[in-house]
């Protein structure tokens, strides 16, 4: 059975359908999870509540572009949504003059990465998510989260100095993961 056909007997409500897809986009739209979560029980939370999110807003797919792209955007969204009420999203409110940049050293993991990006405050995981690995600006990211856009400058380099300083203590390199 095509996406199409699966995507069309899902806004029927089809619960075969619904297996399906589910099958079919959990392992992808798990590490997106991951990446938003404190830990990986939370990144299971969030993917189960994603789906029925995309469960019950899935009839608003017209079709008009990918739906790789709308459902990990609703999966994202949905996570946000978490967040978004929060009160720590705007006590950071500061200039930061200096932008900390990370470089490349292949001897760091994927799995350490992961690791220290999921031990980051809430605020700074967000907003370092959002700006790194979904391309959205500064602007962007203080509109989804209802916070300044100095907020999410501020929020972005702290997040780099702690992922900085975590790498340079457990690995002893003074080459970082380039990040711009």
């Amino acid at each position: 059975m095509s996406i199409d056909q699966l995507i069309n007997d899902c806004k029927k409500n089809d619960i075969k359908a619904q297996e399906q897809l589910y099958t079919i986009y959990a392992k992808k739209l798990f590490p997106v999870c991951l990446k938003y979560s404190r830990s990986y029980v939370e990144a299971q939370d969030n993917l189960q509540d994603g789906f029925l999110l995309v469960f019950e807003k899935i009839k608003q797919f017209e079709f008009k572009g990918s739906f790789d792209g709308w459902i990990k955007k609703v999966m994202i969204n949905n996570i946000l949504q978490h967040y978004r009420n929060k009160p720590f999203l705007s006590l950071v409110v500061e200039d930061v003059a200096d932008e900390v940049t990370l470089e490349v050293d292949d001897s760091i993991s994927i799995e350490f990465l992961t690791k220290i990006i999921q031990e980051l405050p809430d605020r700074y995981r967000l907003v370092f998510n959002l700006f790194v690995f979904e391309n959205y600006s500064h602007q962007d990211i203080a509109t989804a989260l209802e916070i300044t856009v100095g907020t999410s400058k501020s929020n972005l380099s702290r997040a780099k100095m702690i992922l900085k300083e975590k790498i340079e203590h457990n690995t002893g390199s003074d080459k970082m993961p380039y990040i711009q």
